[in-house]
C-alpha cells in the first residue's frame, strides 16, 4: 500500500511509525508526508495553483531534504490512498474547510484517480493549554473534540471521501481509558506514546489487519507494556475502512 499525505505536523504525528508497524506484521506499506508546519487547507489550495515547491517530504517517517510540489508528488507514482486534512486550530470551525477541501480533492481525483481519497481527522489541544483557549477557543478538550468529529464528517459526507481516520477520537479514548497524557507539547502526540497508538491505528483501518500481535516497539520514547495494550486495545476498537 502507498499512502500520500497532504498534512502537517499532526500527518507527521500520525505517520512516524506507520511504516514500522506494518512491516512488523508483514506488510508492505510505505508512507509520504507532504510537510509544512501548520499548514491550513488554504495554504494547500494556495499550493495547488501555483505550483511551488513548498514541501518537504517525508518518507516512512523520516526527513528526506527533498523539496516538491504538491502536483509533483501526487504525479510521483501510483498512491493507493491520499489524505487531507485541515489545521487543528481550525479543525472544529467548518467554514474553514471550504471552498478548499472541495478544491482539493477534485484535484487529487483528476491526477491520481485510482487513489482512494480519505480525510484525516486531527485532534484537540490539551485541557488547561493556551492553544486550546486562545487559538481553538474552547474550555475543554472535550468540547474541542465533539466540534472537531463533527466538522470532519460533514466534510468527509460532503465531498464524498472513500474514509475518514479518527485519529482525534483515539486520542479522546486513550484519554478515558486512563492514558494521563498523549500529547507533548499540549498539541502534538507524544514521541512514544501518541505516535505509537496513532500508527496502529492507521495501520488497523487502512489495512483490516489486528494489531493486538504486533510487537514493534522501537519508539523515539518509551512507554511501558502496559500502555502498548492499551494503544493496541484502542485502535483495534475503530472500524477498518476498507
Amino acid at each position: 500500500m502507498r499512502i500520500l499525505c497532504i498534512g502537517n505536523s499532526f500527518s507527521q504525528d500520525s505517520t512516524r511509525y506507520l511504516h514500522q508497524i506494518a512491516r512488523a506484521n508483514g506488510e508492505k506499506l510505505s508512507v509520504c508526508n507532504l510537510y509544512i508546519a501548520g499548514c491550513k487547507l488554504d495554504k494547500h489550495y494556495r499550493n495547488m495553483l501555483s505550483e511551488e515547491k513548498a514541501y518537504d517530504i517525508q518518507y516512512n517517517g523520516h526527513h528526506t531534504g527533498f523539496k516538491v510540489s504538491l502536483k509533483e508528488a501526487l504525479l510521483n507514482r501510483d498512491w493507493d490512498v491520499v489524505t487531507l486534512q485541515q489545521f487543528s486550530g481550525s479543525s472544529a470551525r467548518l467554514d474553514t474547510y471550504y471552498p478548499y477541501i472541495t478544491e482539493l480533492a477534485a484535484y487529487v481525483r483528476k491526477l491520481v484517480p485510482q487513489a482512494k481519497l480519505l480525510v484525516h481527522q486531527t485532534w484537540a489541544y490539551e485541557d488547561g493549554s493556551e492553544r486550546l483557549f486562545k487559538l481553538a477557543k474552547f474550555q475543554t478538550a472535550a468540547e474541542m473534540t465533539e466540534k472537531l468529529v463533527a466538522a470532519y464528517a460533514h466534510v468527509a459526507k460532503d465531498i464524498q471521501a472513500d474514509g475518514l481516520i479518527p485519529s482525534g477520537e483515539l486520542f479522546h479514548k486513550l484519554l478515558a481509558c486512563g492514558i494521563p497524557s498523549v500529547q507533548r507539547d499540549t498539541f502534538h502526540a507524544s514521541l512514544g506514546l501518541g505516535r505509537y497508538a496513532l500508527g496502529l491505528l492507521w495501520y488497523h483501518v487502512l489495512t483490516g489487519k489486528s494489531v493486538m500481535d504486533i510487537d514493534y516497539c522501537d519508539l523515539d520514547e518509551p512507554i511501558t507494556p502496559e500502555e502498548m495494550q492499551i494503544c493496541k486495545t484502542c485502535a483495534e476498537s475503530f472500524a477498518p475502512i476498507f
